[in-house]
């Protein structure tokens, strides 16, 4: 671009004093023109020298956020795995649970059959009908409740001769059932008891309760079964506001103990018996 002014100025000398005046303004005014041509083409080209650095710059943040976007979908793809597996392995959990649960709920719909089968069943083998001997059924649990006076005198934790006639009848049921365990707990009323060298009525009837195991010992219950606890009257039958009622508090209860399963099996037998009588 300076070549070309100082060949235009040199030109304007060298033919200024040859040439006439209107040629020489014709020169001037072609000079202008081509000085406002450059002008015009060196801020165009400034205009797209910056374009063009505001572009590079648009590039080079979008290939930015290309990288980041490509990151982002590659971790987005590995917890999907991750999120997949646990989704299997969380739906595979859930389908062993509704399996147990469905298996309790068919036990739990039968409660009624269940109880009346097996408390049959229990008298049926060992005969007992006394109205003071009580055996049911509760959530999966057998209970057989003996009342106090069949089993000890008043305020005394040694087993009658009666009570051991009533306790081989219950051996009998224990010894049926070697893979349970049976705890037997013992029951007061609420009127305090001291008496040497017992407490309270917590060792009352902590004490009856071994006095009992004992006698199922020597009747051939295996002793490993056997699991000896005491309530004092903290679970009454009844409200102790009278004699009657105190009488009923007075128990001894020997909790048979199934595993769920062994449970589950027995319930099943004793519902195919009775679908097997009603046939």
């Amino acid at each position: 671009m300076k070549k070309v002014l100082l060949l235009s100025v040199s030109a304007m000398i060298l033919l200024s004093s040859c040439v006439s005046k209107k040629l020489y303004t014709d020169l001037q005014a072609k000079q202008k023109e081509t000085q406002d041509l450059l002008n015009s083409a060196t801020v165009k080209l400034n205009s797209c020298l910056e374009d063009r650095a505001s572009a590079t710059a648009k590039v080079s943040l979008l290939e930015g956020q290309v990288d980041d976007l490509k990151k982002y979908n590659d971790n987005l793809q590995v917890l999907s795995a991750k999120g997949a597996s646990n989704v299997e392995k969380t739906l595979e959990s859930i389908k062993e649970k509704e399996l147990k649960i469905t298996r309790l709920q068919d036990a739990l719909t039968k409660k009624d059959s269940v109880t009346l089968a097996v408390v049959t069943s229990l008298k049926r083998e060992v005969g007992i009908n006394d109205p003071d001997i009580e055996i049911n059924v509760e959530k999966g649990v057998v209970f057989i409740s003996i009342a106090d006076k069949l089993l000890f005198k008043s305020g005394s934790y040694n087993v009658t001769a009666r009570a051991k006639e009533v306790l081989a009848k219950v051996a009998k049921v224990v010894n049926s059932k070697p893979d349970f365990e049976c705890m037997v707990e013992g029951h007061t009323d609420n009127i305090p008891y001291k008496k040497d060298p017992l407490l309270d009525n917590w060792d009352l009837s902590v004490k009856r309760s071994t006095s009992i195991i004992r006698v199922l010992q020597e009747l051939n219950v295996n002793p490993a079964q056997l699991i000896a606890a005491g309530r004092s009257s903290y679970v009454p039958l009844v409200d102790n506001d009278t004699a009657e009622n105190r009488a009923k508090n007075r128990r001894t209860r020997i909790v048979v103990l199934p595993k769920i399963d062994q449970f589950y099996d027995m319930v099943e037998k004793e519902m195919k018996n009775l679908s097997a009588g009603g046939n």
